[in-house]
């Protein structure tokens, strides 16, 4: 009876607690441990509660698939010492795909060969779970396929961080293929929201990309949201021997001609944003012959900086595609390019190219 009041009292505390007996099996966890990490109440190994990416083994640091596993070690570590210890712990975990988390565990024997582990920072760890999760859900909103209405395309993307706020997207209207990428202000989650309402909002249907883009500035205005959030988009429908673009803001679109020269393409119209009345935007139609590569890309490839302060530009973009004969080649030399270039990026990269 007193057991039961007593675990009960440790099921009702917010911080995540597991009881793990000398074989390092789970045999008690609360609810906000099962909340956490999302584990029936039952004899679980070690790993298999946590969720940890090892936890197939059938007794942790048992399988050399979980030697050296800092969790198992400070359970352990706890067991021969009998005395309470911190432990900072990384592990490998599967939700969604696998990734790395780190949190600090508090252990304290409590005899009759059971230790106690409480997880002082639960809140951090879930938080980083819930970036996890959108981070999982940001990479299902990126072009799926390598074609699109006849033409294959390449696509680069990096996210600076977990949350990017760059959007590349590619489709079909009609017999023609679309490309659009944007780009929203700020970085991390808020940056991510912007992005999916962009996916959500820009019509795909709507043949004609100044139209589009007018579309989205209308759902953006709805938003009411101040003039510090804004969207640079660049669209393009690509036609048997043509294409139709539109800019909001955006980098201008490069044209690798097949027989030699760059095109920039220069049109371009207000961001979308809640800065201007009325905004208009505008498009134009420009040749193309088989065997062109069409290139969109964001300013984080432009804007990349390496470590004298130098900005790598339009101009390293050009030559990244004299150089490339295809779009995905040019993917390729381009994230070679600005990681030489940049050692480490600092902002979403973002590219699509089309072989035409």
């Amino acid at each position: 009876m007193i057991e039961k009041f007593y675990r009960k009292i440790i099921d009702g505390v917010p911080s995540a607690v597991v009881v793990v007996d000398r074989d390092l099996k789970a045999v008690f966890m609360n609810t906000a441990f099962k909340t956490l990490f999302g584990k029936d109440a039952r004899r679980l190994s070690l790993g298999r509660a946590f969720g940890c990416a090892n936890g197939d083994c059938k007794k942790c640091r048992l399988s050399g698939q979980s030697s050296g596993c800092s969790l198992a070690a400070a359970f352990e570590d706890s067991f021969c010492s009998n005395k309470e210890l911190s432990r900072r712990v990384i592990l490998s975990l599967i939700d969604g795909g696998r990734h790395e988390v780190a949190f600090s565990i508090t252990i304290k024997p409590l005899g009759g060969g059971l230790c106690m582990g409480v997880i002082d920072d639960a809140l951090e760890l879930e938080i980083a779970r819930e970036l996890q999760t959108a981070k999982n859900i940001q990479q299902r909103l990126l072009p799926a396929g390598k074609w699109a209405g006849g033409k294959r395309y390449s696509y680069l993307y990096i996210p600076c961080r977990d949350i990017g706020g760059d959007l590349p997207e590619v489709f079909t209207v009609g017999s023609s293929a679309c490309g659009v990428i944007a780009d929203v202000s700020g970085k991390g989650i808020s940056a991510g929201m912007l992005t999916a309402f962009v996916k959500a909002a820009y019509d795909k249907n709507t043949y004609s990309p100044a139209e589009a883009i007018e579309k989205l500035s209308n759902k953006f205005s709805e938003l009411n949201l101040d003039e510090r959030n804004y969207i640079t988009v660049a669209a393009a429908r690509i036609d048997k021997d043509s294409i139709t673009y539109s800019m909001a803001g955006h980098n201008v679109p490069i044209l690798l001609k097949s027989g030699g020269g760059i095109t920039r393409i220069m049109l371009n119209s207000p961001p979308v944003s809640n800065w201007f009345e009325n905004p208009a935007y505008f498009e134009d139609t420009i040749p193309y012959k088989p065997g062109d590569v069409l290139v969109l890309l964001t300013d984080g490839v432009t804007e990349s900086k390496n470590r004298y302060g130098e900005m790598f530009g339009v101009e390293g973009a050009i030559r990244t595609l004299s150089v490339s004969r295809t779009g995905e080649e040019f993917v390729k030399n381009l994230e070679s390019n600005l990681k030489t270039f940049c050692g480490e990026i600092k902002d979403d990269v973002t590219a699509i190219a089309f072989d035409l």
